[in-house]
């Protein structure tokens, strides 16, 4: 007998989302189960059958797969569901388990009671120099660790673990009231679903003690600050076998005296002389690396931007270069001598007589300020 559409079944539409599978299952479960249809075959049938549905279409992989193949597509890649044809043996809240799941603490244990360790985070702050050039660096990260002594299990040398007779090495008990059953976490073993009775006496049965770990980080060329790199498993270490958590490295760019970064571009500020400025010449603009020549044209004017290609940071994701933005800042020059003030009378003087020519920035904002005053 062939299957029917499983989005037939449930009475969704084949682009619905993940809420309204959730919601089209538990209308069919809650009207099908068996436990609220005692003997009555055809309710046992319909609801294998929803089970079976929802259980391929929750799964996104195996959704992909039905939707391309069909039913041909799902048997071929996991050999068939068993909720089909095999008897129900589970109480009403199995069919609830992912439902449920996140009001109640989580879903139904698998009968593994590892935890994976937590992960960890360490801010790194690194020079404008480092993250032109990438560095590797070596910190001190303190983080839970395997014990030595007893590697992880929590019992003395010598000695193991029990299994908890209350939740019979579950780490979760069942609770049930009326059609609903929730599991909580075992309250002898806490979770754990062992019993040591002979703790290991360094790490006082925890399995795990505090440790200083020192560890080489690689910081590639162009990072920038809130960046983050991932080394996995150097978090803290799981409990009963399970994995390590990773250890994230934030990095904080410290500011530069000279650059300021935006992107892969930086900018510095460039003062140059009031006869540089008039004259124009060439002058030496430091870099990250090294040094570059910038020639100055003459009548340069405060403001006045100059790009040097290629002398910015690399894109820490691809093999683009940023450039340098030299801002030009004419200074005028303090503490003058004698002779120096009589020269820059005397070129004011000069240029008093036709300002037009000498200061035509200057002439045109006073005829502007004289018309604002005139309106």
């Amino acid at each position: 007998m062939s299957k029917r559409d499983y989005y037939e079944v449930l009475g969704v539409n084949k682009g619905c989302d993940a809420d309204d599978l959730k919601k089209a299952y538990r209308k069919l479960a809650m009207k099908y189960h068996p436990d609220r249809n005692s003997g009555d075959k055809n309710a046992e049938v319909k609801f294998k059958e929803a089970k079976e549905a929802y259980e391929v279409l929750n799964d996104p992989q195996k959704r992909q797969v039905y939707d391309q193949f069909g039913h041909q597509g799902i048997d071929q890649q996991s050999g068939g569901f068993s909720g089909g044809s095999a008897g129900f043996s589970g109480g009403f809240a199995d069919a609830f388990s992912d439902i449920f799941g996140d009001i109640f603490g989580g879903s139904q244990s698998s009968g593994s009671n590892s935890h994976r360790g937590s992960d960890l985070k360490y801010n790194m702050e690194i020079s404008l120099e480092d993250c032109f050039r990438g560095v590797e660096k070596k910190i001190r990260v303190p983080s839970l660790q395997a014990c030595d002594s007893c590697k992880g299990s929590g019992a003395k040398a010598g000695s193991r673990p029990i299994t908890c007779n209350t939740c019979n090495g579950q780490g979760q008990v069942r609770m049930s009231q009326g059609f609903f059953s929730v599991s909580q976490t075992c309250p002898k073993c806490r979770g754990n679903g062992k019993i040591i009775s002979n703790p290991c006496p360094p790490c006082n049965g925890q399995g795990r003690v505090q440790k200083n770990r020192t560890l080489s980080i690689k910081i590639p060329k162009g990072v920038d600050t809130g960046d983050r790199i991932r080394l996995n498993g150097e978090g803290e270490a799981g409990t009963n076998g399970g994995t390590s958590g990773d250890l994230y490295v934030e990095v904080n760019v410290a500011d530069h005296d000279i650059f300021t970064r935006d992107g892969q571009n930086l900018h510095c500020e460039l003062p140059i002389s009031i006869s540089k400025a008039a004259l124009g010449g060439e002058i030496e603009v430091p870099t990250l690396d090294s040094t570059a020549k910038l020639k100055i044209p003459k009548e340069t004017q405060t403001g006045k931007t100059f790009r040097l290609r290629g002398k910015g940071l690399n894109s820490v994701r691809g093999s683009s270069i940023g450039d340098l933005m030299c801002h030009v800042l004419v200074e005028t020059p303090v503490n003058l001598t004698a002779r120096q003030k009589e020269i820059l009378e005397e070129l004011e003087i000069i240029n008093s007589k036709d300002k037009k020519r000498h200061s035509p920035k200057s002439e045109t904002w006073m005829d502007k300020v004289k018309n604002f005053f005139d309106a």
